[in-house]
């Protein structure tokens, strides 16, 4: 897929990427930004996977139950389709997206949109999660997050899973993970 890239002087597009492990502040962080967007009476609309529905069909929810109005979606695709006469595109748990999602994120950037994309950077076992390697690598910002480690209290970046089940798609929240560092996420239960 190519898109023209508008060279008119025009409003500029940019890829802004927030990443980390669970319970990091994602989700938080992308509502604030998305948030100060609506202050600013900028057009904006955001989406999220169609299977994230932990906390609610339509709403981004952070873990500390900030909200915000969100437009599920099935394929990465249907982003470039619905996001028409907008400034600003959100979108959340971004590692759940299929491999188009980097394309779509550089294809709304070249026509002019601020794009702001969240999810894990990497899974529980410490690999790159899904597209996220490719988005952070066409970042034009990234912000890296962090939590607290659950065993020692030191920044963690591992999503530690509580439980053998489940392939590398798990939705869970505390009863399923956990924040870690490093050394920690190494340690059995």
């Amino acid at each position: 897929m190519f898109i023209e890239p508008n060279y008119k002087g025009e409003k500029k597009g940019w890829i802004e990427v927030i990443c980390g492990s669970m319970f990091s502040g994602k989700t938080e962080e992308l509502i604030r930004r998305l948030k100060r967007v609506k202050i600013a009476n900028l057009k904006v609309e955001i989406f999220k996977p169609i299977i994230d529905t932990r906390y609610h069909e339509t709403k981004i929810v952070s873990h500390d139950t900030n909200a915000i109005h969100s437009t599920p979606v099935a394929s990465s695709q249907k982003i470039l389709e619905l996001a028409v006469d907008v400034d600003v595109v959100g979108i959340d748990e971004a590692q759940f997206f299929d491999s188009d999602i980097t394309l779509v994120c550089e294809a709304l950037a070249l026509k002019g949109i601020r794009v702001i994309v969240a999810g894990l950077d990497m899974d529980y076992q410490g690999n790159p999660f899904g597209q996220m390697p490719n988005l952070l690598s066409i970042a034009d910002y990234i912000s890296k997050l962090h939590a607290i480690c659950m065993k020692c209290g030191n920044i963690a970046n591992i999503s530690y899973r509580k439980t053998a089940d489940g392939g590398q798609v798990l939705l869970g929240e505390k009863d399923i993970y956990e924040p870690r560092c490093r050394n920690c996420a190494q340690l059995k239960d």
